[in-house]
């Protein structure tokens, strides 16, 4: 048996201590527009229907993990701008820039204000 018609919106959660401090830096550092206002949770738009939500742990059916195992990937267009405005930004364990050749990318890492890893990545060849 098949599923029902696909999902039209993905959304994958992170869990936090401080709510307000995450919402300030996806919103205000990384730009990204809040499109759920759930109160405990924030759901803000990545691409398309891709979505990340920030949940209040205290509330959320999860609880805050001080080890992280969820990396947030953003694709864009340019790796090396983004590292240069990253750079400015003074960002969290910002990494140099790197290239795996092995999947295709060039990218660099960073860590938001709760200790997940975002990485932003470039495709060095068509398909990857």
């Amino acid at each position: 048996m098949t599923p029902p018609a696909a999902p039209f919106m993905a959304i994958t959660f992170l869990y936090y201590r401080d709510l307000n401090r995450a919402e300030t830096f996806y919103r205000d550092v990384l730009g990204l527009p809040l499109m759920i206002d759930q109160g405990f949770a924030k759901i803000f738009r990545l691409a398309d229907d891709a979505h990340v939500g920030l949940v209040d742990e205290a509330k959320g059916m999860n609880n805050w993990q001080e080890d992280k195992c969820v990396q947030l990937c953003l694709r864009v267009e340019d790796v090396d701008a983004w590292h240069d405005w990253a750079r400015l930004e003074g960002l969290s364990d910002l990494s140099r820039l790197f290239v795996n050749d092995t999947i295709g990318i060039r990218a660099f890492v960073f860590r938001d204000p709760e200790g997940y890893q975002i990485e932003v990545q470039s495709a060095t060849r068509a398909g990857a």
